[in-house]
């Protein structure tokens, strides 16, 4: 595919998420128009009047409620795409999906911990003065020392073997699983324990407009840097001997790589809970659209993960409406067997 055709699939997978965002505005209990939505968007950003025609309650509900939900789907989903996107490249294998090898769970260990043993050893005003950046930043280095722990324990002769780092990954996440199930027990309260079962299904329905400020802070941050390490990545997939040979200091920017996708995987389980395989599933579809150039890899990842995160949502909330479905059950759902059928290509190859 040529340089222009690449741009112009960019800027249709940009113009779908609009799409869907305004699509998924007026789905919910309360039914409203896409002409509503867009007078109400309109009318917040001063931009035009809604006059008569939108009551109150409409408005809090496009405004406080739907709106903050979309846009943090985009920020997620399209952080989540680029970090597993970022750590493929680094590992040189598109199985590296970070709920898989134990990233997520690192994160999600790392947020549960700060929410339930940050109560009873941090002082009260401390806490609510700064809670909204504590369990993102303790989330961010759960995943940040979890992914170290995985790429040292999966090295074999320098390289990263996969077998291991999916052994460790099942490891890391069964550890995980048994911290979480024994806080549940023993240490949370009926409150705590409810934000616990929160972070370990995944769900978009505690947006506010805070939270995506938050997200701003420590998703954002990552996923503009990330793509300017595109041409190490490139030189990466060529083999880390090669790389040097073209002048990429490989260890530095192998650092700083997993350092980043780590943080970024961390925020957004802190802001949403664990969401699995859209890191795995969006830089899968992308690669084989547009090949394994990491210059358009990275943004039409990130591009995709935020249409299918937003896709998700919308069918969490129409389902078994008016009840929800937590998040991770979905994307496990479609996730799983793009998993299983990248396992089976590659088994595959091998014997081919």
């Amino acid at each position: 595919m040529s340089r222009r055709s690449r741009f112009i699939l960019l800027y249709a997978l940009a113009a779908a998420i609009v799409l869907v965002a305004l699509v998924s505005l007026t789905i919910g209990p309360m039914d409203l128009s896409l002409k509503k939505v867009t007078l109400i968007v309109l009318e917040k950003l001063h931009l035009a009047s809604a006059g008569d025609s939108v009551t109150n309650a409409e408005k809090i509900v496009v405004w406080n409620i739907r709106l903050t939900r979309t846009l943090l789907a985009v920020v997620v989903g399209g952080g989540l795409a680029m970090a597993g996107a970022a750590m493929q490249g680094v590992f040189r294998n598109p199985l590296a999906d970070p709920g898989i090898i134990g990233v997520s769970g690192g994160g999600a260990i790392g947020a549960i911990a700060m929410i339930v043993l940050g109560a009873r050893f941090l002082p009260p005003e401390f806490l609510s003065r700064f809670n909204l950046y504590l369990v993102p930043l303790a989330a961010m280095f759960g995943a940040v020392c979890m992914t170290v722990l995985i790429y040292r324990l999966s090295l074999r002769r320098g390289q990263v073997d996969l077998i291991s780092m999916l052994l460790v990954g099942i490891a890391i996440n069964a550890i995980g699983g048994a911290f979480i199930g024994l806080v549940s027990a023993f240490i949370a309260t009926a409150e705590e324990l409810q934000t616990v079962t929160f972070w370990t299904l995944g769900s978009l329905s505690r947006a506010t407009w805070d939270l995506i400020f938050a997200a701003t802070l420590f998703v954002i941050v990552p996923m503009v840097l990330l793509p300017r390490h595109a041409r190490a990545l490139n030189a990466l997939a060529l083999g880390e001997e090669d790389a040097e040979h073209l002048g990429i200091d490989v260890r530095r920017v192998k650092r700083g790589l997993v350092a980043m996708a780590a943080s970024l995987v961390g925020a957004t389980v802190a802001l949403c809970g664990i969401i699995g395989f859209i890191p795995l599933v969006a830089p899968h579809i992308v690669r084989a659209a547009l090949g394994a150039d990491h210059r358009f890899l990275m943004p039409a990842s990130a591009l995709v993960g935020a249409a299918l995160l937003l896709t998700a949502d919308m069918a969490a909330r129409t389902v078994v409406a008016p009840a929800e479905l937590p998040l991770g059950i979905l994307t496990g759902l479609f996730g799983a067997p793009v998993f299983l059928s990248l396992i089976i290509q590659r088994n595959r190859q091998f014997k081919g």
